[in-house]
């Protein structure tokens, strides 16, 4: 998977553009991502992503900054052997498509806030 552009409330992945939150998978994308919360990330947001044990997890935060990622959700995605980083869209567009060439490595991405 390669992240072609981003810019607020579009993401192109692959050739094809994604105008809702979304999980970029090594093998697929899953569009419609939505927390139980909007703007806080809890364990139910990334239960799939624990499930599919990537090596660096990228948290993409919106243009903004506005999701947070509370020091709990950081510690139990660490006790988990998963690498995190929590960055605003932009930048963790740029980390997945820098990392994933050699590792195994999941983004959630907001979109837009």
């Amino acid at each position: 998977m390669k992240i072609e552009s981003y810019e607020f409330g579009r993401i192109v992945i692959d050739a094809k553009s994604y105008s809702t939150d979304v999980i970029i998978y090594p093998d697929r994308v899953r569009a419609n991502w939505w927390r139980k919360k909007g703007h806080e990330l809890h364990k139910e947001d990334i239960q799939e992503i624990i499930e599919a044990k990537p090596e660096i997890l990228i948290i993409g935060t919106g243009n903004s900054g506005y999701l947070k990622v509370s020091n709990k959700i950081r510690q139990y995605i660490e006790s988990k052997g998963i690498e995190l980083k929590v960055v605003r869209t932009q930048e963790a567009c740029t980390l997945f498509n820098k990392l994933s060439t050699d590792r195994k490595v999941v983004a959630a991405c907001h979109l837009t806030c």
